[in-house]
């Protein structure tokens, strides 16, 4: 992670007990490495249990992440920097209109029945990703469902949350 951009999340992380003298201990890892950490479990799609060892222990990274997740951090990292790059090219900072496709994704026999349905357009037994975006591109939302559920009736859930 560059200064820059930990200068622009910084902000968003919040404060540990024992620094704003609530009392506690001081954490054993620095919110940046936490954050790497994350960032690269996206960006290469490993397992948890597979974080190199450059990085803090997979356990304590999942459970910053657990924690960031419950007090809804994790999109607002993402949509605050949404908001400015709007900003930057002249356009208000919440989109008033956005775009939905699919695609539907063959399953593999371990993925539960539950989880998967046939899409008759496509002809494929699975699962479908649904994503919604701006006019800008930006990402707003992704769900992913049964293949026998439509852009219509995902883009109720997508857009109600």
């Amino acid at each position: 992670m560059t200064d820059a951009e930990w200068s622009a999340v910084q902000p968003l992380l919040p404060v540990p007990g024992w620094m704003r003298g609530r009392g506690g201990q001081p954490e054993a890892y620095c919110h940046r490495a936490i954050l790497d950490a994350i960032r690269y479990l996206v960006d290469n799609g490993i397992k948890w249990r597979a974080m190199p060892a450059d990085f803090p222990a997979w356990d304590r990274v999942y459970a910053f992440f657990r924690r960031w997740c419950d007090h809804v951090l994790i999109k607002e990292f993402h949509d605050r920097p949404r908001g400015r790059v709007r900003e930057e090219a002249e356009r208000d900072a919440e989109p008033t209109a956005g775009m939905i496709d699919s695609q539907s994704v063959k399953a593999d026999a371990v993925v539960g029945a539950d989880s998967r349905g046939f899409d008759g357009g496509k002809l494929i037994n699975g699962r479908k990703r649904h994503v919604v975006v701006d006019t800008l591109g930006l990402l707003l939302g992704v769900m992913v469902t049964s293949a026998d559920i439509g852009e219509c009736a995902a883009a109720k859930v997508l857009l109600s949350g």
